[in-house]
């Protein structure tokens, strides 16, 4: 739905896209669907998480259309990052996996629409409308794992696997620099997840951190 739907958000002309995929393939196929279309214009792919927030950054598109699972680095670290660094696009994920932990960490991370792969072509035009108009759109199956999820109690302190990652390594003694090169994500993403982690475990610091997540189990 819109935001305001009295107020309705102009839909740009052309849409300007990206096309993110590892699979060169899908990719080839995703971009020539959508080069195909009147009013749209892909001006740029990528084959992982970390390219593609580089070449978002370079081109300013529109709308990202983005997989989740990616050798090199996935969609949600992706999203995360473009959200840290005040990129416009909208992301549209279009994706095979429609698990809890996939769904929930994307649309958290910020994107504006989930699709499965098997959505039909027209389905998939429209949902790229709609997305740079600022609409949500979600396949049937991913909204209604969604409402499963908002009407399950709330899992106050659970720490996701990528936050729990990178706690471990915090108490290991690495800084920031050193886990994102580990992790291959910029220190904005390690920043952002920390902060995750502070709010989860109800801490202000690192070493409160690890000492929260000792105690209770969660490390060691």
């Amino acid at each position: 739905m819109r935001p305001d739907a009295r107020t309705p958000t102009p839909i740009p002309t052309p849409i300007t896209i990206v096309v993110v995929d590892d699979h060169p393939v899908v990719r080839d196929g995703v971009r020539s669907m959508l080069a195909g279309v009147a009013g749209f214009e892909v001006v740029g792919e990528a084959a992982s998480g970390p390219e593609a927030v580089e070449r978002v950054l370079a081109t300013d598109p529109d709308v990202v259309v983005m997989d989740l699972r990616m050798p090199g680095g996935g969609g949600v670290d992706a999203l995360r990052e473009l959200r840290a660094r005040g990129a416009r696009a909208a992301v549209l994920v279009l994706t095979t996996y429609d698990t809890d932990s996939d769904t929930v960490a994307a649309i958290e991370a910020g994107a504006t629409g989930y699709l499965l792969k098997d959505t039909p072509a027209e389905t998939l035009f429209d949902a790229v409308r709609a997305t740079a108009a600022g609409e949500t759109v979600l396949s049937p199956a991913v909204a209604s794992r969604l409402a499963s999820h908002v009407r399950r109690p709330s899992a106050s302190g659970v720490l996701s696997a990528r936050e729990r990652e990178v706690l471990a390594l915090v108490a290991r003694g690495r800084s920031n620099r050193v886990i994102a090169e580990q992790l291959f994500v910029s220190e904005a993403t390690v920043k952002t997840h920390l902060v995750h982690v502070y709010e989860k475990l109800g801490v202000s610091d690192r070493a409160a951190a690890v000492a929260t997540a000792y105690e209770r189990g969660i490390l060691g």
